[in-house]
Order: C-alpha cells, then structure tokens, then sequence
C-alpha cells in the first residue's frame, strides 16, 4: 500500500493519541504504569543497571580511549547504572553519583545491588518477603549483593561475606526494594 506524507502523518498522530488514551486511562485506574523507557543505540532501555566486568577497569571523563582516566575500579560485580550510548561505548553512574564512561565490553547484564548507600542503619535480610519473616543476617549500608528478582516491593539476594580467615559465607533472602541501589522503584524481574 503506498502512502502519501499526508496519509502517514495521519496515521502517526492517530497511534500517538491512541497511546497517550491507553497511558491516560491506566493512571486513573491506580494500576502502576511503568515509564516509557529510552532505547539506546544498542536496543536497550535506557538507563539501565548492569554490572563491571573484570577488574580492574579504567572509567574515562569521554567515550573513548583517548579521554583521560577519572577512576578505576578494582573489583569486578561492581553495580552501575548506564545512563546513555555512543557508540560501543556506556556512560555510566554508581551509586556515589559519579559519572564516567566504559565500553560495552566491561559491562555485563548480571543485577547486583548496594544496601542503602548513605544510611548508617542496618537493613534485615529476611527468608521470606514479609517483614514478619525471620531474620537471616542484617546487612550494613553499602554491602554489594547479588540480585536475583524483585517483584515491585521485594527483591531475593544472595549476600557474601568475605572474612579475613576462612571461607567466604553466603545468604539468601529477601531485602526490600527500596533499601537497595541497583534496581528501580516498582521495578519486577526474575
């Protein structure tokens, strides 16, 4: 079917009306509506959070390997947020607010969280998704874990700790949403 730029405007505005009345009628319900994400040139949502690589990991002030080193991190798991694309190349923010720029290769798709960075309380791991559940350890502010699913108010996580002597101890369990950096409020997955 051939159309005319006036026949295709047409059509654009029509689906654009359409969609803003769909969004519209799901805010009056109360129903949670999620944002309309940016996609970047890679396909993706933008932004997004991902985790470092390897280690350690050069973060340059431009996308490319000719702008400056700003920092390097020097563990790998390490959560950050990708905020836009050039390229082949990420910029990114960590939970500090800093910003800077990685290539895609130093990114991977894994969720890995910090317990409320900033806070001085300690946050309850739990067994179950409900604040009656036991607790399993409480979890200092800025502790990195493994996230595994969050269904809008509660995320699972596995928690290491590294002592100085012996082996390394893991936990599961549940931590609410909001008590970690590295997911988005309401946001599900598993």
């Amino acid at each position: 079917m051939l159309l005319t730029r006036r026949s295709h405007g047409r059509q654009i505005k029509a689906i654009l009306r359409a969609t803003i009345l769909v969004v519209a009628t799901l805010a009056g319900t109360g129903l949670p509506v999620a944002p309309l994400a940016a996609e970047g040139p890679s396909g993706l949502p933008l932004p997004r959070f991902v985790t470092t690589r390897s280690n350690p990991i050069n973060v340059r002030v431009g996308p490319g390997t000719k702008y400056d080193v700003a920092w390097v991190y020097v563990k790998a798991g390490t959560p950050v947020e990708i905020i836009q694309e050039f390229d082949t190349w990420r910029k990114i923010r960590d939970a500090d607010g800093s910003e800077g720029w990685l290539h895609q290769n130093l990114l991977q798709g894994k969720r890995a969280g910090l317990v409320s960075p900033g806070s001085t309380e300690p946050v309850a791991l739990r067994r179950d998704p409900d604040d009656k559940a036991g607790v399993r350890a409480w979890l200092t502010p800025s502790f990195r874990v493994d996230i595994k699913e969050c269904d809008g108010k509660w995320c699972k996580v596995i928690a290491t700790a590294h002592p100085v002597t012996g082996s390394p101890q893991s936990f599961d369990g549940w931590v609410h949403q909001g008590d970690l950096w590295g997911v988005y409020k309401d946001e599900a997955f598993d």
